[in-house]
Formats: structure tokens, sequence, C-alpha cells
């Protein structure tokens, strides 16, 4: 059985930028990596690794990939584990069309359903909840006014431990919802 802290995974995001950063846990306990594999003009790709093991295998084997089309058109996910291509409007839909495109929902590999919302909890970013209201995830941004940090854009993705086993999940749709935010999908 793997030691529990009662923490959340707290990922430091490194760039806070969608082309690609580091999610590095404060206590050392998770690292995942977003990185862009290919740019075209037609197709960006992008892939999660999940680097905690730092073995050559863990670099170079991607656990998720995000491809998305021309003009930040919402594209493709894969998860390696299951090599299954699902479209990312299908993959992670919108609620209803009064919440608009910044609440959807999303199945993980546990089978149960999960929501993202924009600025539905109050001080924080991005919201996932489970099917009981439960946050699982939350994605902040640096707060206004507050001093710059050294190899840190003050972002971060927080994953409660009991949902450790999700957070590649977290991180790839997460990403989604913030893709989808900035170019006003």
């Amino acid at each position: 059985m793997a030691l529990r802290y009662g923490l959340p995974y707290f990922l430091e995001d490194k760039s806070g930028r969608l082309s690609g950063s580091d999610f590095i846990d404060l206590h050392d306990r998770m690292k995942l990596a977003y990185s862009c594999k290919d740019r075209s003009s037609s197709l960006f790709t992008y892939e999660i690794h999940d680097t905690t093991a730092g073995t050559y295998d863990a670099y170079n084997k991607a656990v998720a990939t995000l491809t998305f089309g021309s003009d930040n058109a919402l594209g493709t996910i894969t998860y390696t584990r299951d090599k299954i291509e699902r479209q990312m409007v299908d993959y992670l839909a919108q609620v209803n069309d009064i919440a608009g495109s910044k609440l959807r929902r999303f199945f993980a590999s546990d089978g149960k359903e999960y929501r993202w919302g924009y600025r539905v909890v109050p001080n924080e970013e991005w919201t996932c909840t489970n099917s009981s209201g439960t946050v699982v995830s939350h994605y902040n941004l640096k707060v206004d006014g507050e001093p710059p940090y050294f190899g840190s854009s003050g972002c971060m993705l927080s994953v409660d431990e009991d949902f450790g086993h999700l957070a590649c999940e977290m991180l790839a749709t997460v990403m989604i919802m913030r893709h989808i935010d900035k170019h006003n999908l």
C-alpha cells in the first residue's frame, strides 16, 4: 500500500502556458509533463507523460495524446492504456446549453462521471467535481499582485489524494478546458 499523506497532490504548473509545462508535486510525490509533440499547419499534438519514476520509458511513452485541429478546433484525445481515440467534443461534453462550454463532463477510467466548471467555486479558476459534488481537483492561476516565483508560473493543479490515480486524466481534461476558454470554443 502506498504511503498516504492526507494532502492533495499540489502539482505546480512551472510555465502556466498551454504550449507545454511540467507539473511537479510540491512534496515530490508526482511529476507530470505536458509537451508539444508536433505542430503542423493543420494539427497541434501534445503528450502527457508521467515522469514520476524518472525512467527512460516514462519519458518516451505518453500516458495521453491530445490533438487539436486547424484554427485551434477541438480534436481527439487518446489514452495509451486503451488506445481508443475519442473526439474531445464527445469525451468532454457540454452539460447543457445554459452553462455553455465552460461546464463539461467526462467519464474517467474508473467509470465515474466528473465535471469541470469555470469559476464555480470562489477563488478557484477551474474546479472538477464528482457526481456527489465533491471537489476532486482544481486549477488555479497565480493571484493578481502576487510576486513572481523563480522557475514557476505561480499556477497550480491540485488533485485530491484519493483521486491521485486520475491525475493524468485531470491534467488532460483541464488542459482541454483551458484551451476551450482561451479560444472561445
